[in-house]
């Protein structure tokens, strides 16, 4: 049966118990959806991260509490505006180079320079001086340690980089190394034995990418992976009847949501975005697609996040008459065929999503259904993740369906400013621009006075509710099955890690 976990901070992880196995197994096998397509870490840098391969300066446990790295402490100068990372002395790559701060340097600049969390914030510069890593701003940012354990900010070994600097492989710190990499499906890694802090337990481990629901819980039942994430509502349904393996399912700070391109013509007006809301289906969706009917989004950030989260915001509703009133409001009208018209044009949009997390085309198929009972006529595009920040990039989305991860940094600023910052985001507004709501996340990310912090929070809260540049629709459950056998696994609620090192096998 499922589990649940208590809060704290964040969110806690959770340890699962399973019976003994006859035989000591010293390899594991992890399968999730998502591909390694590249050795950038901007690209794949979650995965990376994930699986103990590469390292960030700045660490975070279960919970979001910030912990020393590959940087042992930090300091910043009485105005804020400077920031000290002191490095650990006697870390080796997997190529046995010494890490020492010009590594971290040349990382941490290439991903300030790309389009990105760290390109956000306001860094002037980033140097290396007597040893350490020195980073200046331009104006004060509290939240620059939990921007650096981001999955963007990992420390590749020089020799990583080709000639003209571009990643041409995976060489990091962390307790394993990659011995095989076949992009974008699988990589081996073995033990590292020099690594410097405790060594993980397992000997090798291999890591599948398989984007189907029904593979992955194939891999699941048959034994062919271990450790496996993301199901579809009906394979993990299935999966917890199967006597060889553990299945939980954990809250995240991750919320299913659509972006609305609010410079469109049919969006601009906000009374439209309210009218997608008003017809979204939050608790059918809830109830028959995903199988957590408390998952029904009631605002965007989930109360796991709780210095987010709102009590104070009225819950989102569906309500297809309001709706319709609305539309009604903006000109719209019923054609001969049902389809809302207006000067002549059809009330006719594309949403793109992707199938690497197996609801989101249903939830997709669920908002067309319902979408039409009020006029519109939803063409449903499938197709890779790419899709949605290149249509934002791009300016030719028109409705992006996916699920965004606000616990990337521990302290959810970080993807905050990312997405509704001035220019909004790939994973966040789209011709949507709140002066206030730029203003006030520079308050959030800046101020170490509480108060000053959570008005701040209640600005952009209010704002997002009030003018849904984004429009949530599920809080995310993560699901998981664990073969038996399998001691020492922590489900990580952040998603910074699959905790390969601390698993193995019971005897």
């Amino acid at each position: 049966m499922p589990r649940s976990i208590s809060a704290a901070v964040c969110i806690a992880a959770i340890t699962v118990a399973t019976p003994v196995l006859a035989e000591t197994r010293t390899d594991v096998t992890v399968a999730s959806p998502w591909e390694i397509a590249s050795y950038d870490p901007t690209v794949s840098g979650s995965i990376v991260m994930a699986l103990e391969i590469m390292e960030t300066l700045v660490d975070a446990d279960e919970a979001g509490t910030l912990r020393p790295g590959l940087a042992t402490d930090w300091t910043v100068s009485d105005d804020g505006l400077t920031w000290e990372f002191t490095l650990r002395d006697g870390v080796s790559f997997h190529d046995g180079s010494a890490f020492d701060a010009q590594a971290a340097v040349f990382a941490l600049t290439r991903a300030w320079e790309q389009p990105g969390i760290l390109q956000k914030s306001p860094i002037n510069g980033i140097f290396e001086q007597d040893g350490k890593v020195v980073i200046t701003l331009e104006t004060p940012f509290t939240a620059l340690p939990s921007l650096l354990t981001h999955s963007t900010t990992i420390i590749p070994a020089p020799a990583a980089f080709d000639d003209k600097g571009s990643p041409s492989a995976l060489i990091g710190t962390g307790p394993f190394k990659v011995t095989k990499f076949m992009p974008p499906q699988s990589v081996a890694m073995a033990r590292f034995d020099d690594y410097w802090g405790e060594k993980a337990k397992l000997e090798t481990a291999t890591y599948l990418a398989a984007s189907r629901a029904e593979t992955r819980a194939l891999l699941a039942e048959s034994g062919d992976a271990d450790l496996v994430f993301t199901f579809d509502a009906s394979g993990y349904s299935h999966l917890q009847h199967v006597d060889t393996i553990t299945t939980t399912a954990v809250p995240i700070p991750r919320a299913v949501l659509m972006k609305v391109n609010a410079s469109h013509p049919f969006f601009e007006d906000v009374r439209a975005r309210e009218a997608l809301s008003l017809a979204t289906p939050r608790a059918g969706i809830a109830k028959s697609i995903t199988r957590f009917p408390e998952s029904a989004a009631t605002q965007l950030f989930p109360p796991a996040l709780s210095d987010w989260h709102s009590a104070d915001l009225e819950p989102l509703a569906t309500d297809i008459d309001a709706a319709s009133a609305l539309l009604a409001e903006l000109g719209w009208k019923p054609g001969d065929d049902g389809i809302l018209t207006r000067d002549g044009e059809r009330f006719e949009i594309q949403l793109r999503t992707f199938p690497d997390r197996p609801e989101l085309p249903l939830i997709a198929t669920a908002l067309q259904d319902t979408w039409r009972t009020i006029g519109i006529d939803l063409e449903v595009s499938v197709a890779s993740y790419s899709e949605i920040p290149k249509g934002h990039q791009d300016g030719s989305l028109e409705v992006g369906l996916f699920a965004r991860n606000y616990g990337l940094t521990p302290d959810p600023i970080g993807p905050v400013t990312e997405d509704f910052g001035a220019e909004g985001g790939d994973w966040g507004a789209m011709g949507w621009t709140n002066l206030p709501v730029a203003e006030a996340i520079q308050i959030v990310a800046s101020t170490d006075d509480p108060q000053a912090r959570a008005a701040g929070i209640a600005t952009v809260t209010q704002a997002l509710h009030r003018e849904l540049p984004v429009i949530p629709v599920v809080w995310y459950e993560h699901t998981v099955s664990v073969a038996n056998g399998l001691e020492g696994v922590i489900i990580d609620p952040l998603q910074r890690s699959y905790g390969l090192s601390e698993m193995f096998w019971a005897e």
